[in-house]
């Protein structure tokens, strides 16, 4: 089937249902996401959401605690311009009811992360993306312009390629005309044909073991866009979050957010010393690659398999307040954070890389955008800044925006678009080779591809991988598409491209450390 479209917008977290909001203005919007529409990266963030707010503090301060962060790597035009937009855009998301918490004075109760200069997160309990995705779906329900299909997995964008043209990585003037898309409550694939695509699909998170990312986390919009030969940068950096709760077993590993350590949660090991002064001047509010990287050598020194955080000492009142989630979930497993220390590990978070935009989220790619985690702005560098993520995505759908809806009245709906072809297929017999290689995708990267890397290490990891992208890519010529299929496909890219990326960076820096290269210093 043929579906038509001004915009298609793949993905529904915070940055994909901004863009949609504000292109519905200018022309018909069809949202697509792969599960409930609530499920994204976004609604799993609890720290919040960064922004210059008060007179103490200043765009000034907050590009430099970026910049600091970014370990030189960061593209300072464009922190500059998200820094100083962001405070109007977040201002967007309180007009459309987002509710931050306030304190005794109505004011807004700002929070302090790892490695920033002052307090600017705002943030609804522990739980705010929840509360902006919440915001934001109220208003999308609200508007005729917007169609969202849930359910729906896009497979691939479509490109001249589909024309019967060869299309290469220096073919010039590459262009996007929608998606194959994948309705997989009936498992037919339809043909959306739209002026307008954005990806919008997320991060990358269950290309690794222990991930605080969901299971829909499968790189899709950054693998499709790599198979399409757009650029892909900077997939090195992937961000371990130093505190996710050790609770074996548990997938995907729940949040310990860094806004705990900013409200006096201390880093300490079984037997109850600190050690985060040993690595960092800023103790357990260093940021996040320092962290992580302390708290492995610590696990993998001492032989633990986790470290702890210190909440005992903190008013219980307050902490109840500030992170109801985090303390009922604790209780809920027999950790009472005021008698007991958390147990803690760290755990993939985000992709600093993605598809290669510039400063209005255009791709290399004509007619396809890229906001939110699976685009790479220059904005992170090679570490993100704590709670910058949410700031970035509604800077960049504003951006995508405003220079998508001048284009829109340009494009015609590309004709002599075949349809989806599956001759020649059959239906997967044995589900288990789909997942049995899901999990060695996992473990590939998990041993050999973490915090702390090797060449020798990512040399083995790819020649392992390796193996499994043949036998994943002859299942996949013969087999009927399914959405786990795809997503297998989509996860062995996502690892090729890490592993690929990593090893040609000849030097340890932000997110990549190599024991081959001295550390480059962030402080």
């Amino acid at each position: 089937m043929f579906i038509k479209t001004d915009y298609l917008v793949i993905g529904s977290g915070i940055a994909g249902l901004s863009f949609a909001l504000k292109a519905a203005e200018s022309g018909k919007v069809m949202l697509i996401t792969k599960s409930n529409e609530d499920e994204s990266n976004t609604k799993y963030a609890q720290g919040g959401i960064a922004a210059v707010w008060h007179s103490a503090d200043s765009f000034e301060k907050h590009i430099a605690d970026t910049l600091n962060a970014g370990a030189g790597l960061c593209n300072e035009k464009i922190v500059r311009q998200v820094v100083s937009e962001g405070t109007k855009r977040v201002e967007e998301l309180i007009d459309l009811g987002t509710q931050f918490d306030r304190n005794a004075n109505g004011q807004y109760d700002l929070a302090k992360e790892g490695g920033h200069s002052e307090h600017r997160i705002l943030h609804h309990k522990d739980v705010t993306g929840l509360e902006i995705e919440r915001a934001l779906l109220k208003k999308i329900h609200s508007h005729g312009n917007i169609t969202v299909l849930d359910h729906y997995f896009a497979i691939d964008i479509i490109t001249q390629h589909h024309l019967g043209k060869r299309v290469t990585s220096s073919t010039p003037d590459i262009t996007c005309y929608g998606a194959y898309v994948l309705n997989t409550k009936n498992g037919h694939v339809d043909t959306v044909l739209s002026k307008i695509t954005v990806m919008a699909t997320g991060g990358i998170g269950q290309v690794y073991s222990t991930t605080t990312n969901p299971v829909i986390a499968t790189g899709d919009g950054i693998a499709m866009v790599y198979r399409a030969k757009g650029k892909v940068k900077d997939m090195e950096f992937v961000q371990f979050h130093p505190t996710s709760l050790y609770n074996p077993g548990e997938r995907p590993s729940f949040l310990i957010t860094e806004a705990m350590r900013g409200f006096g949660a201390i880093l300490k090991t079984a037997d109850n010393r600190e050690f985060m002064h040993k690595y960092d001047a800023r103790g357990s509010l260093a940021p996040r690659d320092i962290v992580s990287r302390a708290i492995d050598h610590e696990m993998k020194t001492r032989g633990d398999d986790f470290v702890y955080l210190d909440c005992r000492h903190l008013d219980r009142k307050g902490l109840i307040d500030h992170f109801p989630n985090i303390y009922t979930k604790c209780m809920g497993l027999g950790i009472d954070p005021f008698l007991n220390m958390i147990p803690i590990v760290p755990a993939q978070h985000y992709l600093c890389g993605g598809i290669a935009v510039d400063e209005f989220a255009q791709s290399s790619i004509l007619n396809l955008y890229a906001v939110g985690e699976c685009a790479c702005t220059g904005l992170h560098g090679a570490n993100r800044l704590a709670s910058n993520s949410l700031l970035e995505a509604v800077v960049y759908a504003h951006r995508a925006f405003e220079n998508a809806r001048l284009k829109l009245p340009e494009i015609s709906l590309q004709g002599g678009i075949p349809e989806w072809n599956a001759e020649g297929t059959e239906h997967a017999e044995e589900m288990v080779l789909i997942t049995q290689s899901r999990k060695e995708v996992q473990q590939i990267m998990s041993n050999y591809v973490g915090i702390v890397r090797s060449s020798l290490r990512l040399k083995r990891a790819f020649d392992r991988l390796e193996i499994l992208y043949k036998e994943n890519e002859a299942l996949y010529e013969k087999t009927t598409i399914t959405q786990a299929l795809s997503e297998l496909r989509n996860l062995i890219c996502i690892g090729y491209l890490i592993i690929k990326q990593a090893m040609e960076r000849k030097e340890s820096v932000g997110l990549h450390y190599l024991i081959e290269f001295k550390k480059k210093e962030t402080v």
